[in-house]
């Protein structure tokens, strides 16, 4: 017996969690297809109706988690666009029910996999206790996502106009998404008032990350001086005066 368990395989983390993102999304196919069975069955127009909503809601939490898969090791993953996906599959499942726009901005960032897969589970987690506990009272909500980059330092802010009780604000997500930005290197900033909550995320780029960015710098400014018009002067002939042509 113990032969047999030292010959097993050295299962990794990441093994381990593309396994379990391959079993969740198996369960939601299921409970899809049984769901749209059951809707298929039924007699009643607004049994079929509700069990339809049903089914439109458990294909946008499927769309939630692919949204959230680890992206493939080996290769930067283009955070902008990822956070992005994420945001917008977040909206359609959580915000659009609560009526609560989403405002998404970013600058061009790639990333290591897990260190962009780090930064969709604590956007997601800060999403999520917006749409469970913040208050907008009569104001018209808003949320706001932005991705930025200061010289060698990544900036994530999620900031809204609600305002949460205050119990809900020393709630223990806060720890988990602490760790999350330990395991960065970085760190989260918070801060909590009656006109809003704002979730500042600030950490690091690692040396294949400020590469990423140097290489990227030097593709804009080729392209801005390729775009910029090219001013000569124009030959003058006799009786002319001087002009420029563009």
């Amino acid at each position: 017996m113990a032969e047999h368990i030292a010959q097993l395989p050295n299962l990794d983390g990441s093994l381990l969690l593309r396994e379990l993102n391959h079993r969740i999304n198996n369960e939601l196919t299921c409970a899809i297809c049984s769901v749209s069975v059951k809707a298929m069955r039924s007699d009643s127009v607004a049994v079929k109706a509700a069990l339809l909503d049903v089914v439109d809601l458990l294909h946008q939490c499927a769309d939630v988690h692919r949204a959230l898969h680890m992206p493939d090791h080996g290769r930067l993953t283009d955070a902008a666009r990822y956070l992005q996906q994420l945001c917008f599959s977040i909206k359609r499942y959580r915000m659009d029910r609560l009526a609560i726009p989403v405002l998404f901005s970013a600058d061009d960032l790639r990333l290591e996999a897990e260190r962009c897969w780090k930064l969709g589970l604590i956007v997601s987690e800060l999403l999520t206790n917006v749409a469970r506990h913040a208050q907008f009272d009569a104001r018209n909500p808003e949320l706001r996502v932005e991705l930025m980059l200061a010289g060698n330092v990544v900036r994530c802010r999620v900031a809204d106009n609600g305002s949460a009780p205050e119990h809900i604000r020393r709630g223990r997500g806060l720890m988990i998404i602490g760790e999350l930005a330990s395991s960065l290197g970085g760190r989260v900033h918070t801060s909590c008032a009656a006109e809003g909550s704002s979730f500042l995320l600030t950490f690091p780029l690692t040396e294949a990350e400020q590469r990423a960015v140097g290489a990227t710098l030097v593709v804009q400014l080729k392209r801005r001086k390729m775009r910029r018009p090219q001013r000569f002067r124009a030959s003058r002939p006799e009786n002319m005066g001087t002009g420029y042509a563009t």
